[in-house]
């Protein structure tokens, strides 16, 4: 069968079930690793002596061995998925030569060669040439049509090159995965680790220096050091991450069950209860959106990080990061939490997937970098210190994508929502952010009052609002209380001077004001959240930016 007829016939959705498959295969060791464990504690119960000491340890290592290949089930699935991805890009583009194929008047055989019809004869008293007039994106000319069957035969050629390449590495990533299980699976690593909130260049120096035995036995034996270290591999942390959602569960519903004993339970427990609550079910459907298989409009998802302490935080990728094309790093705002981050994903899902629409060709990954204290209240809101507070970890975690992403540098695209856009802003102005273009929407504010203060280029500082976002309206806490103050006495003028277009807002100059200095891309008004609608000229805005058209 030819690499043509092959990749025809090829489903890309038959891997990524393969890879769901495997990571059901991590299901069934970790029940198995769970039954050992209970095992050992009933035997520790009701037997004593030498045999029940070797029996015990004879459990311990039994469970060791199911837990040291844990990871293995989540990386083949990786390696599938992210094959699944590829070959469904390889088709996109063979299907759009075929199209183009069709549209000339070519012809391809089964070998994927195009191939030049000869020409008809014309019928006797026929009019022939202009006069006839061609059928409507059709080449006549016959020196043209070899030209574009050349052509076309070139786009079929890249288009069987990229799924044979993305072959040829799943292949050896497997072969490895099998020879390391073979060879010795964990090894433990020397005593070093670089400290919290290391350098990320640092840390994927140090990575780099182990061996893959090395790397797996920390992913095993520390996944929460793993998991969360800027500088890592984004598969490893996934790998890590998940790993620990089983104990970050399990933790909230111990908790839980405390509150739940304290009778009687006062204001504090109740909001504790509510707050674990929504917690929980936030973690539910983040695991449910983990275990999904990857498809076309919702790639496979990376756990690059979770915290479910307070309102929780999480950092997730639709699609690896480390290997695509373009990056798209997406920081929510006020009230912004664990229990909402689903939906949090999938704005930051639809800019990607428009992206995609606009360029096929190339790989998108979409971030949601929750990875901060967002705002509950508005009096919280209008101070700067939680973005103040966030900003060297997106600073770092922005380093981290640059200095683990495979191949050429891909295009990094830093988005900031409402209070997110401050979190956006005081990191490129206090650290600098490692990113080829900020986007700011519903901003209220970004903590400068021109666009060069960002460290990049004014050209590619964008930002969009709503005509009836009601962030227009917010000014500096102190404007507002003199205002009011107009107000009791004039209030005409107040609502007057509410509205002024040209005043700060509370974080500094409106970044959609011409005399901020930077580029400015239309919303249909769509309130303060609507950014993301289907209809919103904004989602294409945000998209364009993220290809960099």
């Amino acid at each position: 069968m030819s690499g043509y007829t092959r990749l025809w016939t090829t489903d890309p959705a038959t891997w990524e079930r393969a890879g769901v498959a495997w990571r059901g295969v991590g299901t069934l060791v970790d029940r198995r690793a769970a039954g050992l464990s209970a095992g050992a504690s009933g035997l520790r119960d009701a037997w004593a002596g030498v045999a029940a000491g070797a029996a015990a340890d004879r459990l311990t290592g039994l469970r060791a061995e199911l837990v040291s290949v844990s990871p293995v089930p989540i990386e083949v699935d990786q390696v599938l998925a992210e094959f699944a991805a590829r070959l469904r890009r390889a088709r996109a583009r063979l299907a759009g030569a075929v199209t183009r194929i069709d549209a000339a008047g070519l012809g391809v055989d089964r070998d994927g060669r195009v191939t030049v019809p000869a020409a008809a004869p014309v019928p006797p008293g026929a009019t022939a040439g202009r006069e006839a007039g061609p059928t409507p994106g059709r080449v006549t000319r016959p020196a043209d049509r070899a030209a574009e069957a050349a052509r076309l035969s070139a786009e079929i050629g890249d288009a069987l090159a990229l799924a044979e390449a993305a072959d040829r590495e799943a292949t050896a990533r497997l072969d490895e995965l099998a020879a390391a299980a073979r060879a010795g699976w964990v090894t433990p690593p020397p005593a070093y680790r670089p400290p919290p909130g290391a350098d990320p260049a640092l840390v994927r120096r140090w990575w780099g220096g182990l061996t893959p035995a090395q790397r797996r036995w920390l992913v095993v034996h520390e996944p929460a050091r793993v998991g969360r270290l800027d500088g890592v591999p984004a598969t490893a942390r996934d790998q890590a991450n998940r790993l620990l959602l089983d104990d970050h569960r399990e933790r909230l519903l111990a908790r839980r069950r405390e509150l739940v004993r304290q009778v009687p339970r006062g204001p504090a427990e109740l909001v504790g209860l509510t707050r674990l609550d929504a917690t929980l079910a936030g973690l539910a459907t983040l695991a449910d959106r983990l275990a999904a298989p990857g498809t076309a409009d919702a790639p496979r998802a990376y756990l690059l990080g979770l915290d479910p302490a307070g309102d929780g935080r999480a950092v997730v990728a639709l699609g690896n990061p480390d290997r695509a094309d373009r990056v798209l790093t997406y920081v929510p705002g006020m009230t912004a939490d664990l229990a909402d981050a689903d939906g949090e994903l999938g704005r930051a899902a639809r800019v990607a997937a428009r992206a995609t629409a606009l360029d096929p060709d190339g790989e998108t990954s979409a971030v949601l970098w929750l990875d901060y204290d967002a705002p509950d209240f508005v009096h919280e809101a209008y101070r700067a210190r939680q973005a103040e507070d966030a900003a060297v970890g997106l600073h770092r975690f922005q380093e981290g994508l640059r200095v683990t992403h495979e191949g050429p540098p891909a295009r990094q695209t830093v988005l900031g929502h409402s209070y997110g856009s401050l979190v956006v802003g005081t990191a490129a102005r206090e650290h600098g952010l490692a990113a080829d273009a900020l986007v700011f929407v519903g901003s209220p504010g970004v903590g400068v009052d021109h666009a060069a203060d960002l460290r990049l280029p004014p050209g590619q500082v964008w930002a969009s609002t709503a005509t009836d976002d009601v962030i227009g309206l917010v000014r500096p806490p102190v404007e507002m209380a003199g205002r009011a103050a107009v107000g009791a006495v004039l209030p005409w003028l107040a609502g007057d001077a509410l509205g002024r277009p040209d005043d700060d807002l509370w974080f500094g100059r409106d970044p959609t004001d011409p005399g901020f200095g930077g580029r400015v891309f239309p919303s249909g008004r769509y309130g303060h959240t609507g950014y993301w609608e289907p209809a919103n000229p904004a989602l294409d805005g945000m998209a364009r930016i993220v290809v960099g058209r």
